[in-house]
């Protein structure tokens, strides 16, 4: 095993203020996913990378390592997922440290489980891909979506689908919006996500929650206890 666990929380939540580090349930969000990350067994570092001070306290508070701060370049409202990858590992590599593969955890999901890191890095050898991403299903069929035109009117995404049954139209997936497994080698090859051969893995709706406003924390709150009440009656 040559994994690490990257934890991506910088400091300026426009949305939500302070939300990588905000009470979920009495406890920062942001330690769940270490937790879980720890409690796993798959790393041989959990990081967290961030450019913000309190946010590196609470992570070494719940175990994580915070070897180096992020940059402000990769801590603004433009720098994406793999901008702080990258940083990460070729900080990394400059002290001579290599990994095979790396997760990139999102600080805000706290339905993170050990089950599902296991499942999706077995996905990611066993498939043979450069990334692997947890995925949900549309619970509405998208072939059936429409939009609004400038006049206010219907468009339809696909009239022909309102023809079909529902169960005869392909089932549609969504990035739960979790994590994601990466092969190093190709990803630092081509430094970049569009062009790697990707796969997923299906969890349940009740496994994910999206949190970007005051209404989904709420939701999400109510989805978790609801969730350990399901699993507590197994």
């Amino acid at each position: 095993m040559n994994n690490v666990a990257i934890i991506t929380a910088r400091g300026g939540s426009k949305r939500i203020p302070r939300k990588n580090i905000r009470p979920f349930l009495g406890k920062p969000i942001i330690a769940y996913v270490i937790e879980a990350a720890l409690q796993s067994g798959l790393f041989n570092e959990v990081m967290v990378s961030t450019d913000d001070a309190e946010i590196a306290d609470v992570a070494r508070q719940y175990g994580a390592a915070v070897p180096f701060m992020r940059s402000a370049e990769n801590a603004d409202d433009y720098a994406t997922t793999v901008d702080v990858i990258l940083e990460v590992l070729d900080a990394y590599r400059a002290q001579g440290r290599e990994f095979k593969h790396v997760c990139c955890l999102y600080p805000t999901s706290p339905f993170v489980t050990i089950d599902i890191l296991q499942r999706t890095h077995d996905a990611l050898i066993e498939k043979g891909v450069a990334i692997i991403y947890p995925l949900q299903r549309f619970h509405f069929p998208i072939q059936r979506a429409f939009f609004l035109n400038d006049k206010g009117l219907i468009d339809w995404a696909d009239p022909a689908a309102f023809l079909k049954r529902s169960q005869d139209l392909k089932v549609a997936y969504h990035d739960a919006g979790q994590f994601y497994w990466f092969d190093t080698t190709p990803l630092l090859a081509h430094r970049q996500l569009t062009g790697l051969p990707a796969g997923g893995v299906e969890i349940s709706e009740m496994q994910a929650h999206d949190i970007d406003s005051e209404e989904d924390w709420k939701i999400a709150e109510f989805k978790y206890l609801l969730l350990k009440q399901q699993q507590s009656n197994i």
